[in-house]
């Protein structure tokens, strides 16, 4: 797993049940948007652990903008994304280790 996957996953799995749109992602991750949204696009496609939803036409047009695009972990996507974390962080810390006891 990359870094810039973990990132995404990691601000996405600190509340579960909170839908993020791919720019309020971009900036907590502090990520060029091509990075988040082909890392959204992987999520959602390939592993299924993501879901879409466009918000109504009443949410975004009240406001003057565009559509945002939500993003919201599944319920199986919580459970791999959260195991993947740990996986993906093990392997950093033993990485690390070995590099330090070189």
């Amino acid at each position: 797993m990359t870094l810039q996957t973990m990132l995404v996953l990691q601000v996405l799995l600190s509340d579960p049940t909170e839908r993020r749109y791919g720019l309020e992602l971009c900036e907590k991750t502090n990520q060029l948007p091509g990075t988040v949204y082909l890392i959204l696009a992987r999520l959602e496609h390939k592993y299924r652990w993501i879901e879409r939803h466009v918000e109504s036409p009443a949410e975004h047009l009240a406001e003057g903008r565009r559509a945002r695009h939500y993003y919201l972990l599944t319920d199986e996507g919580a459970v791999k994304a959260r195991a993947a974390v740990e996986r993906a962080k093990w392997k950093r810390a033993a990485v690390k280790l070995r590099t330090a006891t070189s």
